[in-house]
């Protein structure tokens, strides 16, 4: 490469320079980064490295001079902090919905952002609590949702189960689901399409990282008079799972210690009452299913149904059908 062509690239070279390598903790002397240029073949003189600093320095890079030891220029500010890339890393690597491959690929990419001093530091071990999705099609599934929604189109796709060999089994026969989408929801470690199914006519939610071949389909979306007045957030809330079930106004008790999974679970507008100076009431909206009386059972005595007596009845079948499986013990 001609030597005038590597000084027109000086000022890039020096920009990489403060970007990967410098932080407060490992800043650069003018002398490290004419030692640094030298290894791209660019030669530089102290007067101009200044110049290209204050330069640098207009642009917009927030570059200081560290007078005590360790001494020198460092970039000072960039687009994420460190404790907001751990968190990125974090969240990535813990998310079940994103295959290993794939957050390997994304975390290299955020550790990009820090110098790579700092990019150690991301290289956490964070221990996800389930198994992450096998299926690498998942970025393009969410892109392709995303822009079919704002393009106001359906999606059509494959839906698929595992059957007890482990085999991935086409649902329907491999039959294609076709959806006016209008939302997506994280719920429970999992990203759920929640649309309007133009086959059945009602809404239905889909595990997206169980769709296959999603594609954007010509036909403009049904649905939006249903969607118009339709909460996500306390769709989420009520169904518990994310599987279905007759939703129902429900009254429950609870032992005051359980307040705060109450509010973990409802949020703070949920309607509670004072019964005793150790129980208090709940009323709320919940999609009743076996994954409710699951999570139910799962807080022992500390809670139970008070009306419905339907739904009450329903949880003590529930129960007894469980204990069913142990009448030989």
């Amino acid at each position: 490469m001609p030597k005038s062509f590597n000084q027109k690239l000086k000022i890039l070279y020096l920009m990489k320079a403060f970007m990967e390598q410098t932080d407060e903790q490992h800043p650069m002397t003018v002398k490290d980064l004419i030692r640094f240029l030298e290894n791209y073949g660019i030669t530089a003189e102290r007067k101009t490295v200044y110049d290209d600093i204050e330069t640098l320095r207009v642009f917009g890079m927030d570059i200081l001079n560290r007078r005590e030891k360790p001494a020198g220029f460092y970039l000072a500010s960039r687009e994420f902090e460190l404790s907001e890339l751990k968190l990125l890393v974090d969240a990535v690597q813990s998310s079940k919905f994103i295959t290993q491959k794939k957050s390997f690929q994304l975390i290299q990419k955020l550790e990009g952002q820090a110098s790579m001093h700092e990019a150690r530091s991301l290289q956490r071990q964070v221990f996800v609590s389930g198994v992450k999705t096998v299926n690498e099609s998942i970025y393009y599934n969410i892109d392709e949702i995303h822009n079919a929604i704002s393009e106001n189109h359906q999606i059509s796709f494959q839906y698929y189960e595992w059957n007890v060999a482990k085999e991935m089994i086409l649902r329907r026969d491999g039959k294609r689901y076709h959806i006016s989408p209008w939302g997506l929801i994280w719920k429970d470690e999992n990203y759920y399409l929640i649309g309007f199914d133009e086959d059945d006519g009602v809404v239905k939610h889909f595990r997206v990282d169980k769709m296959l071949r999603v594609n954007k389909e010509k036909e403009r979306r049904n649905g939006e008079e249903i969607f118009s007045h339709f909460d996500m957030a306390n769709f989420a809330a009520r169904t518990f799972g994310m599987f279905g079930g007759e939703e129902k106004a429900v009254s429950l008790e609870f032992k005051n210690s359980f307040i705060g999974v109450v509010i973990d679970h409802f949020g703070k507008d949920v309607m509670i009452h004072k019964k005793d100076e150790d129980h208090f009431t709940a009323g709320v909206h919940i999609n009743v299913s076996n994954q409710f009386f699951g999570w139910l059972a799962g807080l022992g005595p500390g809670a139970r149904i008070v009306s419905p007596e339907s739904v009450r009845s329903d949880y003590i079948n529930f129960l007894k059908k469980s204990l069913e499986n142990y009448n030989d013990c």
